[in-house]
């Protein structure tokens, strides 16, 4: 079992930078086996992708709206995940969640966009962005 921890959410203004941090923990722990991901939803919409890396940090995948604006990375002796989010848009508000998953070729397939290629999820943490 694997449980995840976000942290990092609060309110900010168009054009401001937050940092999330997810930190994971579980019995017989590797971090390193694990793809991650962070999903957003907000009011009233689906849980949607933002970002993915695969386990071994050499890939990452984006959305389009965020390409160049957002970075995730992971520090796997830590068993932490980041997502540094940079001019950020009132749009962008809603509920962040960081995820994992075990590899797989369904995550490699669709390179970690789906929800369901994600076996474990955080409780998320809220970002409000103001206009």
């Amino acid at each position: 079992q694997v449980q995840l921890v976000e942290s990092g959410g609060g309110l900010a203004q168009a054009g401001d930078s937050l940092r999330l941090s997810c930190a994971a923990s579980g019995r017989t722990f590797s971090f390193g086996r694990y793809a991650v991901g962070w999903f957003r939803q907000a009011p009233g919409a689906e849980r949607e992708f933002v970002a993915a890396m695969d386990w071994t940090g050499d890939n990452t995948f984006y959305q389009d709206s965020v390409k160049g604006r957002f970075a995730l990375s992971r520090d796997n002796a830590k068993n932490m995940l980041y997502l540094e989010m940079n001019s950020l848009k009132p749009e962008e508000t809603g509920i962040y969640y960081c995820a994992a998953a075990l590899k797989s070729m369904n995550w490699y397939r669709n390179q970690g966009r789906r929800r369901n290629d994600y076996e474990y999820w955080g409780q998320g943490t809220q970002v409000t962005v103001s206009s």
